[in-house]
């Protein structure tokens, strides 16, 4: 048998498992062995049951002095309990529902517990308690130890996948190990059979954590590896050599109301640098909501047309390409530029002669990208398609650069003679560990400065019982002529049917019509009162923003569709309904939609009996402004996978929490670069070469 072949091969694992398994990824024995415990219940303390205490978790180790199933008939269960003695005293374990449980344990054998110690009737208990019979010449598997705890689906339990493992562990001979024997030395990592034994059965906390930094820095290594590669490649190819403009820049800024924040004019000038050089920038420009980024982009792209040269500006959305292109109009209009729009169902064009926007039919814009009558191209993924084809492609922009996938930026350049220039740009701040990891590839732009005369919004947790004083306060606003938007976070309450999160089962989820139907006819039914969500058609969408933007609609319900870049000045309120769903990243996006304007705003959180854990997550909303910061307690409190979902980045859980790892990255970071200084081929390490190009396809930062 080989490590690579199909788990139904393996001692105790029959055809039903083997679909089981599938839910949890897990086709081979090896994909067995990589599927790593999520966490371990520490039952190595084996206590004597006279000092055993109430409310403690331990292991009891004794003889079975009896075991019985009896019948409870109002509650319709089985209740199995049995009476242990260590020899001095004894203890009662019992199990519900599971009456099968009296054919596997029997009288006077040896056996472990481990779980709570409770006192009932007189009598120290354990309810339902790990169990484990056992011979005292073998290692005990799910007592008296570390006990692995895994990922679990219906039919196949923590305890069942311990028994399999154990059956695949002589596999482990099978892995490769493919790190150089001078970085295992120099950075004290134990081989990969090792830690593969030692991850799932480790006999203390240090052994589960050596094997734990081993397993996670060959990730990291190899994660370097490709980025490093790739960057050293894109420096490798042509690019246009844009120089940088600044008596044409310097003219658009003095047509603008307001001047560059330092962070704005710092970002722009790393720009024109990296524009100016014969291969391709790849930069990311980061920055809080409203700290303006667009602006950075629009000189950028402006800057590139004068020297002759398009740019393709893409958004994530059509409400945002939309507001990107009447935004590049009313920045860039009297400086002789062309400017499109082409979107599934919006085609507009800035004509700068005649100074005006006319909508021709899609083949027109088409053919005028494709003869680069058009210097600067807003768009969707509309901008991908077969038929577009830019002539003379300078410079590509991304906003929310992580919305978009490999392919899709590929297929942006494709056709063109150079390599364009890639800006990036994100307003979901990322912690500097994580940009070090995931985004090694690009030089990062700060702009971690607010406009000046921008007033702090107001952020406050609403509690249920003063729901009444929040609506009457937003009446009040809306009777100044101000604006509101409330986020919900789905569009019918139907489907609640397919929650997996347990803890949102038993609250109420606010769902948009259900929510739109409240506040128009029995909250606010003198006020205008409009709902937006993303399974409306996008002429529709786009007309609700229009009328909203212009002060047609009082309130506008919706879905996180309005998350990202949504520009309305005149809106001073956010109020978020069911706000544990979201995490404090996106909120403070949502919060980013208000104070755009001149008037104080306010962000409303509310939560319908919040646990203590989502209620001090929220509390953080209240007294931190600054999205670099929230970034970093979101990744304290829920982790990388926030970032950039544990599911589409084809990491393993177990690499991916190495992420706020800043040594283990610093360490991998500096090994890759010195392996590729020796050998930017990896001649001489395949084993390497073959895993980094199997990594190239399924790992992605999107």
């Amino acid at each position: 048998m080989n490590i690579s072949d199909p788990i139904q091969n393996l001692k105790g694992v029959n055809s039903k498992i083997t679909k089981q398994l599938e839910h949890l990824n897990v086709r081979t024995i090896r994909d067995l062995l990589f599927n790593f415990p999520r966490r371990y219940d520490d039952f190595s303390v084996i206590t004597k049951i006279k000092n055993a205490k109430i409310g403690e978790t331990c292991t009891i180790s004794g003889i079975i002095l009896s075991i019985e199933n009896t019948r409870a008939f109002r509650k319709r269960m089985t209740i199995t309990s049995a009476t242990i003695s260590d020899g001095e005293r004894t203890i009662k374990a019992i199990w519900y529902n599971q009456p099968f449980l009296i054919k596997n344990i029997h009288k006077d054998q040896a056996i472990n517990i481990a779980g709570k110690v409770g006192f009932q009737q007189k009598s120290l208990v354990m309810q339902n308690p790990a169990y484990e019979v056992f011979n005292f010449e073998k290692d005990t598997t799910h007592t008296g130890r570390l006990v692995p705890v895994y990922a679990e689906t219906r039919g196949i339990t923590s305890r069942w996948i311990r028994l399999l493992v154990k059956n695949a562990l002589p596999f482990s001979s099978q892995v490769e190990d493919i790190l150089p024997k001078e970085i295992k030395e120099k950075r004290r990592l134990i081989n990969a059979k090792e830690a593969i034994e030692k991850i799932h059965f480790p006999k203390n906390r240090s052994e589960q954590a050596e094997a734990k930094k081993r397993i996670s820095y060959e990730e990291l290594f190899l994660i370097q590896l490709v980025i490093l590669n790739a960057k050293k490649q894109l420096e490798s190819l042509g690019a246009p050599a844009i120089k940088p403009d600044i008596e044409f820049t310097k003219k658009i800024l003095k047509t603008l109301p307001f001047e560059l924040t330092d962070a704005q004019k710092k970002a722009l000038w790393q720009v024109f640098k990296d524009v100016e050089k014969g291969y391709p920038m790849n930069r990311l420009v980061e920055g809080d909501v409203g700290s303006g980024k667009t602006l950075v982009a629009l000189l950028s792209a402006a800057n590139a047309a004068k020297n002759g040269w398009q740019s393709a500006f893409m958004a994530p959305t059509e409400i945002l390409a939309i507001q990107h292109f009447y935004e590049a109009v009313k920045v860039l209009g009297d400086f002789n530029l062309n400017i499109a729009l082409l979107t599934a169902s919006a085609q507009k064009v800035y004509e700068p002669e005649l100074k005006e926007i006319y909508s021709p039919k899609k083949n027109e814009i088409i053919k005028m990208i494709n003869s680069k009558k058009a210097d600067i191209v807003i768009g969707t993924h509309s901008l991908i398609q077969d038929k577009v084809g830019f002539k003379k492609l300078g410079l590509v922009i991304l906003d929310e650069q992580h919305r978009f996938g490999v392919d899709q930026r590929a297929a942006l350049i494709r056709g063109s003679a150079s390599v364009p220039h890639l800006l990036s740009m994100t307003a979901t701040p990322i912690p500097r560990t994580l940009a070090m990891t995931a985004y090694g590839d690009l030089d990062i732009s700060l702009i971690d400065e607010m406009p000046k005369n921008r007033k702090k919004i107001i952020t406050k947790v609403v509690p249920s019982e003063k729901r009444k004083d929040a609506y009457a306060f937003i009446e009040s606003e809306v009777k100044k002529d101000r604006q509101v938007f409330v986020v919900c976070p789905k569009i019918e309450n139907k489907d609640d049917a397919d929650l997996t999160d347990r803890q949102f089962n038993t609250q109420e989820i606010k769902a948009v019509k259900d929510e739109y139907e409240k506040l128009s006819k029995k909250i606010f039914p003198h006020l205008r009162v409009a709902m937006l969500h993303g399974k409306m058609k996008p002429k529709e969408k786009e007309k609700i923003m229009k009328e909203f933007k212009g002060k047609e609609h009082d309130i506008l319900v919706s879905t996180s569709v309005v998350e990202v870049g949504v520009d309305v000045p005149n809106a001073t309120i956010m109020m978020i309904e069911g706000a544990e769903r979201f995490g404090l990243a996106q909120m403070h996006q949502f919060r980013g939609r208000v104070g755009r304007g001149e008037h104080q705003s306010y962000c409303f959180l509310f939560s319908e009996s919040p646990s203590e854990v989502s209620l001090e997550r929220l509390k953080i909303m209240e007294k931190c402004e600054s999205g670099f910061e929230l970034a970093e307690y979101d990744l304290k409190l829920r982790g990388p996978g926030d970032f950039f979902g544990k599911n589409q980045s084809g990491i393993p859980d177990i690499a991916m929490e190495a992420l706020i790892n800043p040594r283990l990255i610093s360490e991998a970071q500096e090994d890759a670069k010195e392996i590729l200084e020796k050998d930017p081929s990896l001649s001489k390490y395949p084993k390497i070469f073959d895993r980094i190009s199997k990594m190239r396809k399924e790992v992605h930062f999107e």
